[in-house]
């Protein structure tokens, strides 16, 4: 007489989690940059279907699509996955926020004190006064 082993579920409890909060975030992050799933589905080479099952975490991702995703959706894979994001990420570009206070605050001023500031500026970098 034979024995038979149950199968173990296609994917248990945990996996099905992980699919599903990944689908949410490549979902996020495709509405956040205006991407339909046509068009990201079309640049990945798959159906418009199968993008909206991994969406849904009705299946599973395939490894190598993660590249392309992370680059079409212009967010790190270690973002994708729901990791923070790595410290090779570069840091935001811009003005510190201090200098970021200072030039609202300076926007805010009447035009004329605005151009005295600005010439005090250039003086001080050494730049000629516009």
């Amino acid at each position: 007489m034979r024995t038979t082993t149950p199968l173990p579920p296609a994917v248990n409890v945990k996996d099905e989690s992980f699919f599903k909060d990944l689908g949410q975030r490549i979902a996020l992050a495709r509405k956040e940059h205006n991407i339909t799933q046509v068009q990201l589905a079309a640049t990945l080479g798959i159906a418009q279907q199968t993008l909206a099952h991994y969406e849904g975490g009705r299946l599973r991702l395939p490894a190598s699509l993660l590249p392309t995703l992370s680059q079409e959706l212009h967010t790190p894979v270690d973002v994708l996955l729901g990791q923070p994001a790595s410290a090779k990420t570069p840091a935001k570009r811009g003005p510190t926020p201090r200098l970021q206070q200072r030039l609202e605050r300076l926007a805010q001023l009447p035009l004329p004190q605005q151009r005295l500031v600005m010439n005090m500026l250039d003086a001080a970098l050494g730049q000629p006064a516009r």
